[in-house]
């Protein structure tokens, strides 16, 4: 069965994105969870770079998930730009993408989409997440934390 390394966007003195009183690390860590726990129900063994909202720097991150041996590393993020302005979720993998990271990004896009987010596509990204870890690695933007659309698509995706 699967061995995945989830790692949750931010956390503790950096609160990533923040807009209406929202912050995308407490956002993100939520959502994380919640895909953990049912990935996990499926029998997947999910390890997590972080469980509460603490800091935790980008090499600590990256040598947290290069300790162990994972089929997959999936960085958890949430967007923001001007307030309305955008509604899309995105994908990324490190740049020159290994075919098991550019499939796993190409299948948490087309999900992401189909619970009705805007598809800006599948990119490519110097990050030091997709960067500095050894198991296939990718970052997913899921939705705008400063738009109203994507608050209420994961609030209805989490209702279900």
């Amino acid at each position: 069965m699967a061995r995945l390394c989830f790692d949750y966007g931010h956390g503790g003195e950096d609160s990533g994105a923040c807009y209406n009183g929202r912050k995308e690390s407490v956002d993100v860590l939520s959502i994380g969870k919640a895909v953990a726990a049912e990935v996990r129900r499926h029998g997947a063994t999910v390890d997590e770079t972080r469980t509460s909202d603490a800091t935790v720097s980008l090499g600590e991150r990256s040598n947290f998930e290069n300790r162990n041996t994972y089929d997959y590393f999936i960085s958890f993020h949430r967007n923001a730009y001007e307030p309305e302005k955008a509604r899309v979720v995105e994908t990324y993998t490190y740049l020159n993408p290994g075919t098991k990271s550019k499939a796993m990004e190409q299948r948490i896009q087309i999900s992401l989409a189909a619970l009705g987010f805007a598809d800006r596509g599948v990119k490519e990204a110097n990050y030091h997440v997709l960067r500095e870890t050894k198991a296939p690695a990718v970052l997913m933007e899921i939705g705008f934390i400063d738009n109203t659309g994507d608050k209420i698509c994961l609030m209805q995706r989490e209702m279900k």
